[in-house]
């Protein structure tokens, strides 16, 4: 299976979030998306891998892959919170560096996250996507 752009997939995504026209619906399906994430590893939730700025616990897990690519596993204990980490992997995993830099948040906003999440949820996802680019600006030293 070949892995879509970061373009490509972000367009994937606002047309599934479009499909549903009800912001409950929207909720219901990122916490679909949250059940389906691949689960992370009891062994990487450390206090070293532990997010800050975030209200919920997050635990981030990055690895530079042999072919220079970026990918992390992650985990919360809260299911929307899971369910952003489950949209960020998709278009954020196993990408270069460059890629991940070049990404641009807008979508977050045609896809209505950021007039519907709290500011709590708004803050977390923000340092999420940080320590994300902040894993892709360090491989480049690695």
């Amino acid at each position: 299976m070949t892995l879509l752009t970061v373009n490509e997939t972000i367009n994937e995504i606002v047309e599934e979030f479009d499909y549903f026209d009800e912001w409950e619906e929207r909720y219901f399906y990122l916490i679909e998306m949250g059940k389906n994430l691949e689960k992370m590893d009891e062994n990487l939730k450390t206090d070293d891998n532990k997010l800050r700025g975030c209200q919920s616990t997050v635990f981030f897990h990055f690895i530079k892959n042999k072919d220079d690519t970026i990918s992390f596993r992650a985990s919360s204990d809260a299911a929307i919170v899971q369910g952003l980490i489950a949209l960020l992997s998709r278009i954020y995993n196993n990408r270069f560096p460059k890629d991940i830099l070049s990404v641009s948040t807008d979508f977050l906003e045609t896809i209505g996250l950021q007039e519907h999440l709290s500011i709590t949820r708004k803050n977390g996802l923000a340092s999420m996507i940080k320590s994300i680019e902040s894993a892709a600006r360090n491989s480049f030293t690695a």
